[in-house]
């Protein structure tokens, strides 16, 4: 069994990573095999990366033949019972599905139970399309934030390599998987400032100015948006900007903006005890029975579903799921949602704060 151990000097991360778990009880890894599957395929390096003493340092365990598959697995569980965190890319899917087949095969008495994991490709993948992003796999991560590689390899390649450094090792073929591994890891580091995307859609956002504004639209009409600027507690690591539903977004460091749509017109508010209320066609209006009882009966009708409302002009914005109510909308089979920008709301920043994650949540989940 070969080891490498590296210190990584002046590396530091932007991301804090405390917001996850204590540093100092995190442990990155990243595993190495000549397939997917654990019964058919070896496994020939785990890699971890940790934080110590001030600084970030690598460990990895590489098998000289197919044979020691079981000693990289007890070199690696009895470093990790220092930690208790595991933090991985897609490791959910592969990496610790694998190491738990691999054990139970050979017989080991290890697993994962004692460990809490964080899975970063989880975190990031479903926001891919928000980002613009045509995948999720970690080179495209590194892509985009303009992270370089010494590594030239691709996962696959190295399967050979592998293969051929068991038949004959040589100090390039060494070198060559090892840093395969550890710029995965380094990578994996180096990507933590995706999770700022992350954290735009599940932490808390602070509106911190809002504003109404009118402009012409390319057909000369006149329009009203509302403007969100956003306090973002983990600046973003490059900007970006996305457009749904009439709606628009755009964040760039520790600040962001929403644009919405504020409608000016007549909308229909339906009461939903319809069985209580006359509707009265030539108003085109319902009233609950015990008023319009007066009205003459040839004047009213019983209400129904779509019939049971009653008309407001008023300022509207849009929702998507029942968030401020009263909620209107345009007619009965309407799925649009809206409710009334009132006096009271123009003033209740904590109400603009849970609308700006509102849609938020809708743009990301829409793409």
């Amino acid at each position: 069994m070969k080891i490498s151990e590296e210190t990584m000097e002046n590396f530091s991360i932007s991301y804090p990573l405390n917001r996850i778990a204590p540093i100092e009880r995190i442990l990155f890894i990243d595993i190495e095999t000549t397939g997917f599957t654990a019964r058919s395929s070896y496994l020939y390096l785990i890699g971890c990366a940790y934080f110590l003493a001030g600084k970030w340092r690598t460990i990895q365990w590489m098998a000289e033949d197919y044979s020691q598959e079981a000693d990289i697995l007890k070199a690696f569980f009895e470093f990790a019972k220092l930690y208790r965190y595991l933090i991985h890319f897609n490791g959910n899917n592969f990496d610790l599905p694998f190491i738990t087949q691999k054990c139970e095969q050979l017989s080991l008495p290890y697993s994962f139970d004692n460990f809490k994991g964080i899975d970063l490709y989880k975190r990031i993948a479903p926001y891919k399309f928000f980002l613009k992003l045509p995948n999720c796999k970690q080179k495209t991560l590194e892509q985009f934030l303009g992270i370089d590689r010494k590594d030239v390899f691709s996962g696959g390649e190295l399967i050979g390599i592998y293969h051929d450094y068991v038949k004959n090792p040589t100090e390039f073929s060494e070198n060559a998987l090892f840093l395969h591994n550890a710029d995965d890891l380094r990578g994996m580091l180096e990507t933590l400032p995706m999770l700022s995307y992350y954290d735009l859609f599940n932490l808390p956002v602070k509106a911190k100015k809002v504003q109404a504004n009118s402009y012409r639209d390319v057909n000369g009409g006149k329009r009203k948006e509302l403007i969100i600027t956003l306090s973002l507690e983990q600046p973003l690591p490059k900007p970006v900007t996305a457009s749904v539903s009439n709606c628009y977004f755009k964040g760039d460091g520790a600040e962001a903006a929403l644009k919405i749509p504020i409608y000016e017109e007549e909308l229909k508010y339906f009461y939903s005890n319809y069985h209580d209320y006359y509707y009265l066609p030539a108003e085109d209006v319902a009233l609950h029975k015990s008023v319009a009882g007066f009205v003459d009966k040839e004047h009213r009708v019983a209400a129904t579903a779509a019939t049971c409302y009653t008309r407001k002009f008023a300022s509207y914005l849009p929702q998507w799921d029942i968030l401020f109510e009263p909620f209107f909308k345009r007619d009965y089979r309407s799925k649009e949602l809206f409710f009334e920008l009132t006096n009271d709301m123009k003033k209740d920043r904590q109400a603009f704060c849970k609308y700006a994650s509102h849609v938020l949540t809708m743009m990301a989940s829409t793409y």
